[in-house]
């Protein structure tokens, strides 16, 4: 099986299509551009009696396409002028925005459901030889933490659609999210106190800290990798740059092309970036992909968590086979209070999803699942009708 896994996601099936049993099948594939996706002509499920009665099983749509468009501004102009139906992940400012541009409301519903999610600044507790080890020493990444001012971040950046989080665990899973864990406070000279417990001091008076690694004296610098196009993510990276300063850490904020980002994250080449991850609701989450050590290599896990305690992969693994609700709750409740004490990342927030979706479309819910709606619904009345092969 792991053979198999290996193979299947290796480089040589990166741009291999499977059919699966749903209705749709792959048709055009532009790298960078779209996918498009086309309604089965033999579609079993049309087969079915009352298929209508089960949402599941419904797709009333002939054609879906994904258009790829990396610039957040760029996206938004192209909803605006209606060259696109349906977006999510909307910035909070511009959402806003949205909502009082009347041109906007006139063609287009506005949608704010809960999302299951969580934002990080990750911190490379792993770092390859090429990096210099800043964030090995949990004191030095409690101090960072000390240096975001979350609550700055939600009033300010993210208008209030937000609110903080201790964890990866989402509040909207029932009896799993540790709400007794009290959020770490914006206190620099808590942060200057842990740096120089971690032997971070100012020995040549410049107003950077630095310390001997490996027989030589290392400034406090360092680099927080942002992926191109996303505002909030350069804002938030820009204030803890200025938060920092005031401590003596000196910080380069680094915006990359999103492939170039996910290139260097995955290969644990950065000293700090900015993360999100959407969990699946309510179905209890799978913590090995992002947590384990097994995830470092091909995996999600990029800060490098794990090494220096050997407890955390054990409750991830009970968690996977714990069928006791109750029972799994309390150890995901125990990976979040470990997670707390070693502080690998910073939890930021939990957010709600910003979308849009036009009018002409029927049928349309919108949940906490991932991507917030259920695009097999949207059914569009035969007069409004766009697209047409």
């Amino acid at each position: 099986l792991k053979r198999f896994a290996n193979d299947f996601n290796s480089e040589k099936y990166q741009r291999e299509v499977f059919s699966g049993s749903g209705p749709y099948k792959f048709e055009q594939w532009e790298t960078g551009q779209f996918i498009i996706l086309k309604r089965k002509n033999n579609w079993w499920a049309d087969k079915l009696k009352d298929v209508e009665k089960n949402e599941g099983l419904v797709a009333y749509l002939d054609k879906v396409i994904y258009q790829t468009i990396n610039d957040m501004n760029s996206a938004i102009t192209a909803l605006k002028g209606q060259k696109l139906d349906v977006m999510q992940g909307i910035p909070s400012k511009q959402f806003l925005e949205m909502k009082k541009n009347k041109k906007v409301t006139k063609h287009f519903n506005l949608y704010t459901p809960p999302m299951a999610s969580y934002s990080y600044i990750g911190l490379n507790n792993r770092p390859p030889d090429n990096r210099i080890p800043f964030f090995t020493d949990k004191r030095v990444r409690k101090a960072f933490a000390h240096m975001v001012d979350v609550d700055k971040i939600i009033n300010k950046f993210m208008y209030g659609m937000a609110e903080r989080i201790v964890g990866p665990i989402s509040p909207l899973i029932p009896g799993a999210y540790n709400d007794k864990i009290k959020p770490i406070s914006y206190d620099l000279e808590k942060a200057k106190q842990l740096l120089a417990e971690a032997g971070w001091k100012d020995t040549d008076g410049d107003g950077i800290l630095d310390k001997e690694i490996g027989g030589k004296r290392v400034p406090f610098k360092c680099e927080f990798l942002i992926n191109a196009g996303n505002e909030t993510r350069k804002n938030i990276a820009l204030l803890l740059k200025e938060e920092a300063k005031k401590v003596g850490v000196e910080i380069d904020v680094r915006s990359l092309e999103w492939s170039s980002y996910l290139e260097k994250i995955k290969k644990h080449d950065f000293d700090i970036y900015y993360q999100a991850w959407v969990s699946p609701v309510p179905a209890p989450p799978d913590l090995k992909q992002i947590w384990h050590t097994s995830a470092y290599e091909g995996g999600g896990n990029y800060i490098g968590f794990g090494f220096e305690t050997p407890e955390s992969d054990k409750l991830i693994e009970q968690t996977r086979t714990e069928l006791d609700d109750k029972k799994r709750n309390e150890l995901y409740k125990k990976f979040q209070e470990l997670l707390y004490e070693e502080m690998p990342c910073i939890f930021l927030v939990t957010g709600k999803n910003k979308i849009a979706i036009h009018k002409r479309f029927r049928g349309v819910e919108v949940s906490a699942i991932y991507p917030g709606y259920r695009l097999n619904t949207f059914w569009t009345p035969k007069e409004l009708i766009k697209y047409k092969d």
